[in-house]
């Protein structure tokens, strides 16, 4: 809709696991890594946590995207709030077992193990892939445990992949999962962006689309998207788009912080200081800037400079502070 006022010729902030946007912060690419790794080597049951709107099904599907090898088979479980005979309906169906033996569960395990030896025997993996995990029923985290069982005396058959909320440590950090816990060989965690992978996120997805980035939002716009959203993509991703949309309406761009703060109390972020803190400008640097630089540019400025460029630093902005002295110490890395 709004994709021809900005030059853009997709939308960069849909709600989607499309690998063209993927964004690897140094988190993101370590549990990508983690995740290939559980999903190319008979390594049992491997762990990936980080809260809601932190890119966990992002990096996932990105590592089921390149596990392409025919010999292996993969089934991803995306809601498992199931009961226990679903649970192995489910199974049955996704390995393509006669579905008759999802009515017995012995008859369900004859089978399946005969399937995950058959498919090792052939040189390939078998991995059972449950996203949103934190949501499984204790009865199905018991029957993942033994699962988890199948194996020979030197190599594990069954692959596992349990993705979830922080939640789902909690759980297992419970003494009546203690033995699950236990079999966890690979784990990795996600955590929100900082101010300057979040610009660096905002800006690489604006590019993708085909968009010129200093001309769709200000340095101010891009601030209050990370103070508001407190670096999660998901949120990132609400903010932006219909910030756009915003300007878009009021046929303006680029898009200011104003602007972002109207679409943050639209949608009941519970924003606080950063949604009725007014305007305020970023104090300008007399250092002189190294060569291979452009020199620094003030808060009126659009986002085309070290901001969009990933340049920040590593500091996490703060809800601005009255005073000009405040302001300076706290934005020096800009």
């Amino acid at each position: 809709m709004y994709e021809t006022f900005y030059g853009l010729h997709e939308r960069p902030f849909d709600l989607t696991t499309n690998p063209r946007f993927l964004f690897l912060t140094p988190r993101h690419r370590e549990a990508l890594s983690t995740l290939r790794y559980g999903l190319s080597a008979p390594r049992g049951l491997t762990l990936l946590l980080g809260d809601a709107g932190t890119g966990k099904t992002t990096v996932l599907r990105a590592a089921l995207n390149e596990e392409r090898r025919p010999e292996n088979r993969n089934v991803l479980l995306t809601n498992p709030t199931l009961t226990r005979p679903e649970f192995y309906e489910f199974i049955a169906r996704g390995f393509n077992l006669d579905e008759s033996c999802a009515n017995s569960k012995a008859r369900f395990l004859t089978e399946f193990q005969r399937d995950v030896h058959e498919r090792h025997s052939a040189g390939g993996l078998t991995t059972l892939i449950i996203d949103e995990a934190q949501s499984l029923p204790y009865e199905l985290l018991e029957e993942v445990r033994l699962l988890a069982n199948i194996e020979t005396s030197t190599v594990k058959l069954l692959n596992l992949v349990l993705v979830g909320q922080p939640e789902l440590a909690d759980r297992l950090n419970e003494q009546s999962l203690r033995q699950l816990k236990q079999r966890i060989t690979l784990r990795a965690q996600l955590a929100p962006l900082d101010l300057k992978e979040t610009a660096a996120y905002v800006a690489g997805r604006l590019r993708i689309a085909g968009g010129n980035v200093s001309e769709i939002l200000t340095k101010n716009a891009v601030l209050a998207i990370h103070e508001i959203s407190t670096g999660l993509p998901r949120i990132v991703n609400v903010l932006a788009d219909n910030a756009l949309m915003g300007g878009f309406a009021a046929q303006t761009k680029p898009v200011d912080a104003a602007t972002v703060r109207e679409v943050a109390r639209d949608f009941d972020f519970g924003v606080g200081a950063v949604a009725s803190a007014p305007p305020f400008s970023l104090p300008s640097v007399t250092t002189t800037p190294p060569a291979n630089r452009a020199p620094r540019v003030s808060d009126e400025d659009t986002a085309s400079g070290d901001l969009m460029d990933g340049g920040l630093g590593t500091g996490r902005a703060a809800v601005p502070t009255a005073g000009a002295a405040a302001r300076k110490k706290r934005f020096l890395f800009f």
